[in-house]
């Protein structure tokens, strides 16, 4: 039985905006963005540049950090992708020590 993946992700627009988003696929949406498929914000923003995601086991799950994200403000997002790139180096170099 093939995995579905679901990802909660981040652009950052040509205008330095965030834009998030939701979806099973983040090489096909990320594609859609940036010819104008994608979402009615981004279409003027082009080109955007994956910033940040997450993957969940289920959809409810991704677009629940979807919605949470957008809640803050941006120094807040910022903070937030900041705060997870570190916790994965972190993890990341943990497991490489263990090896």
């Amino acid at each position: 039985m093939e995995t579905v993946s679901h990802y909660f992700y981040v652009l950052e627009c040509c205008d330095k905006s965030l834009y998030a988003g939701y979806t099973n696929d983040l090489k096909k949406r990320i594609e859609k963005h940036n010819t104008g498929l994608g979402a009615k914000y981004t279409r003027s923003k082009r080109p955007v540049t994956l910033m940040y995601y997450e993957t969940f086991a289920t959809k409810s799950e991704a677009m629940s950090a979807e919605a949470k994200f957008k809640q803050l403000v941006r120094k807040e997002k910022l903070a937030y992708i900041n705060q997870m790139v570190q916790r994965q180096e972190i993890l990341h170099a943990a497991t490489e020590e263990l090896s």
